[in-house]
């Protein structure tokens, strides 16, 4: 089984669920439940992995904190090796407070410990033994951006294949080296909001094919209208699961994990989209990114009963 390294953000989320109604400045609202749970994209997105029966192994960095010894310990729990991880340097591990809604989510980030990550972190030989390489949160990661287009072209002269997911530019400006990156990116895993920023269309088709260098596979997480990508030209789509939705944090990491659990198998593209909407679906029936992910068989069992 091929095997995927991780190199990205650790930190936790402190999930507020069910407002009442939106926060706004001067006036304090109520929430239904609250939860402090694994966060960041990168690392939902190895314990989806994980979940699903891939090896996975993570380099990063947290702080000698109690927030750093939770992250490590749920990233243990799926049997995630963190050998590579570094401890302390002085920073405090990344905190991202999140107000959701079954409908939507916003977020408030500390980077912390993300800022301090860079590509010498990720030297070559820490790669020797993977498949793959996976990094979310393009925009976040200050420290590691500027490597990124370096680390994944060694990457790929060691061999491993690469994917990326970039999450939100809070400055958006939407590139930073991100189209640098992409000519040494085998999957690029953006959302509507992304795709449409990126593109400049919100017609998710005309997107795909804007961003179609020649070499990268682009996957658009659409939400409730599914994911879509083009297949020699032509765009396939598939229909979101419907679930009764508790919270959307880190559906789209966990889909992530899904198409890529599949595409590391060689498994047909309709089949990669499937597997990746059904474990984003089910991802969203507990609150937080990584309670409700699921394991391949349930995964599996919702893409049959979708048939």
């Amino acid at each position: 089984m091929k095997k995927v390294l991780c190199a990205g953000e650790i930190n936790v989320d402190l999930v507020l669920q069910g407002y009442t109604e939106f926060p706004v400045p001067g006036k304090e609202v109520l929430v239904r439940d609250f939860a402090m749970v694994m966060g960041s994209a990168t690392a939902i997105m190895g314990m989806g992995l994980a979940r699903l029966g891939t090896p996975v192994a993570f380099v990063g960095r947290v702080g000698e904190d109690a927030f750093g010894r939770f992250c490590l310990e749920q990233l243990a729990s799926r049997g995630i090796d963190l050998s590579r991880v570094i401890r302390g340097g002085g920073v405090q591990t990344g905190l991202t407070v999140a107000i959701t809604h079954p409908l939507d989510r916003a977020l408030v980030t500390y980077l912390g410990a993300i800022s301090a990550l860079t590509g010498r972190d990720v030297p070559t030989t820490s790669m020797a033994g993977f498949h793959h390489l996976h990094s979310s949160s393009f925009f976040f990661q200050e420290g590691l951006r500027p490597d990124f287009p370096d680390l994944f072209a060694r990457a790929q002269a060691a061999g491993l294949t690469t994917s990326l997911d970039t999450g939100y530019d809070s400055h958006e400006q939407w590139d930073g080296g991100l189209r640098a990156t992409l000519e040494h990116t085998d999957l690029f895993f953006p959302n509507e909001v992304e795709l449409a920023a990126l593109t400049g269309t919100g017609d998710p088709a005309e997107g795909l094919r804007r961003l179609d260098n020649g070499r990268t596979r682009v996957v658009a997480k659409l939400g409730k209208n599914g994911a879509m990508t083009l297949d020699g030209g032509r765009a396939v789509h598939v229909p979101a699961y419907p679930v009764e939705t508790i919270d959307t944090t880190g559906a789209g990491d966990s889909f992530n994990a899904g198409f890529l659990h599949r595409w590391l198998q060689g498994a047909p593209i309709v089949e990669c989209l499937q597997l990746g909407a059904a474990c984003g679906a089910l991802s969203t029936l507990g609150l937080g990114g990584t309670a409700a992910q699921p394991t391949l068989a349930e995964a599996e069992a919702l893409v049959e009963r979708g048939r």
